[in-house]
């Protein structure tokens, strides 16, 4: 484990937990790099009154933060009429939660985009009048129009770009389907918007499509949830902001150098959620390339490199990769910042034993992997009529959540099949599973379990 800090950063620190025993012939190699952040009087500069940020760096003040709240006003918004209030009341809470000094706005979505508040263009700095005012405007907000949810997202990347802040993030609302834009659209607005900022995506009620939001949270390096009952809305923006709030560097890469004749098999996030990084690798030098993992603040995650190397001979080794955290030059001066490292290693041994023993770390988290693999094949399976289908990959979804102790998938898996064995993933089918209690599963599928060190 290797550890780098600054003053101005938060201090991460990397431990790999691997197998580095390979049989002759051997090459895959794999590894979990735990990365871990620790905060500690992190600061991102000084917002003034006029919303124009400091350079100084004050010891001990939080990170000068931009938020944009994106709100569902399609027409669908209005049915039942307790759901547009619900959302008035939910973006007034997590307004609440916004930290004095933050700059924020407010865009109501349907088929095209406004910012509501303060509106113009601008940016609003965080304090009781402020807030007061962005309420009031909430309060005037009505259902009517369409979904056009990637000009929501481009409005929020104009605001967002147009603040000097170290954290710029989104927190998006919707009820329905974006039906008033193709998915090209909507997928064109997600690269335009990746890496610009992160964006938490939530779906109310049970008439929004479950991919869509997932992908927005995906591409946005954010989370995604379901809130089936309007009524939970205000607890859950509430604790989305407070998070934001808490974020204290963002950008930071992981890098992965590796010697001549190693490929990358793939890079993954794997707790606390599975996410695939593999495509989003940006070249970093000679053999070296950059993954994006967003804003973070004092948490840890769980990532799990595979790395393909040549063969060699009983008793060489090597170095296999090579994991750095970079914090990229607009971050830390106009020098990219090594915060932390870890080395993954390949040695080739005769000893069966050694080599064939599978890491602890390494195998719970290729079974979270499949556990949520299988509940998007189990799930797609039942809906298209395959219903043996569906109760091979959900039996088998059971199986992994029992013998992993991921208790509460255990738990949305047993809404939507009747659990015979689980040891085995001997399950039935339910004949009527709630909209809600499918769509939750669904959401949540890539929700891990942190193994037990």
């Amino acid at each position: 484990m290797a550890n780098f800090s600054k003053s101005n950063v938060p201090q991460f620190s990397v431990e790999v937990y691997q197998n580095e025993y390979l049989p002759e012939g051997g090459r895959d190699v794999n590894a979990i790099v735990t990365v871990t952040s620790t905060g500690g009087g992190t600061t991102g500069g000084v917002p003034l009154t006029d919303g124009v940020r400091s350079s100084a760096r004050v010891p001990g003040q939080a990170p000068a933060a931009a938020v944009v709240l994106m709100v569902d006003c399609s027409g669908s918004m209005d049915y039942p009429p307790t759901k547009m209030r619900n959302a008035r009341d939910a973006t007034a809470a997590a307004i609440d939660t916004l930290r004095d000094g933050t700059r924020f706005a407010v865009v109501a979505g349907t088929h095209t985009a406004k910012d509501v508040y303060p509106g113009n263009g601008q940016l609003a700095t965080a304090g009781p009048e402020t807030k007061a005012q962005a309420k009031e405007a909430l309060r005037r907000l009505s259902a009517g129009g369409g979904t056009a949810i990637g000009t929501w997202l481009r409005l929020a990347d104009r605001l967002l770009g147009a603040a000097e802040v170290d954290i710029r993030h989104g927190i998006l609302l919707t009820d329905g389907r974006n039906e008033h834009e193709s998915p090209e659209d909507l997928r064109a607005a997600l690269d335009s918007c990746a890496g610009r900022f992160t964006c938490d995506a939530r779906g109310v009620g049970t008439d929004w499509e479950v991919k869509e939001v997932t992908a927005i949270a995906s591409a946005l390096l954010g989370t995604a949830d379901i809130v089936a009952d309007p009524a939970g809305l205000a607890a859950d923006f509430t604790e989305m902001m407070g998070n934001a709030m808490g974020k204290e560097v963002a950008d930071v890469a992981l890098r992965i150098w590796t010697p001549v004749g190693v490929e990358i098999v793939f890079v993954k996030q794997v707790a606390p959620t599975v996410a695939d990084l593999t495509g989003r690798r940006t070249g970093a030098g000679p053999r070296a390339g950059d993954y994006p993992t967003g804003s973070w603040g004092d948490e840890s995650r769980d990532y799990h490199v595979c790395v393909r190397v040549p063969e060699a001979g009983i008793g060489q080794e090597m170095l296999a990769a090579r994991v750095s955290l970079i914090l990229p030059p607009a971050s830390a001066g106009g020098v990219p910042q090594t915060l932390s490292q870890g080395l993954v290693r390949a040695v080739w041994t005769d000893d069966m034993a050694a080599s064939t023993s599978i890491n602890p770390q390494v195998a719970h988290y290729t079974g979270q992997a499949e556990l949520a693999q299988v509940i998007q094949q189990g799930l797609d399976a039942r809906k298209s009529g395959d219903f043996d289908g569906a109760t091979a990959k959900l039996g088998r979804a059971v199986q992994l959540a029992s013998a992993s102790g991921n208790a509460d998938t255990a738990k949305l898996l047993s809404k939507v099949v009747d659990v015979v064995d689980a040891a085995t993933g001997t399950v039935r089918l339910k004949a009527r599973v709630a909209d809600a209690d499918e769509m939750t599963l669904e959401t949540r599928s890539t929700k891990t379990v942190r193994v037990k060190k």
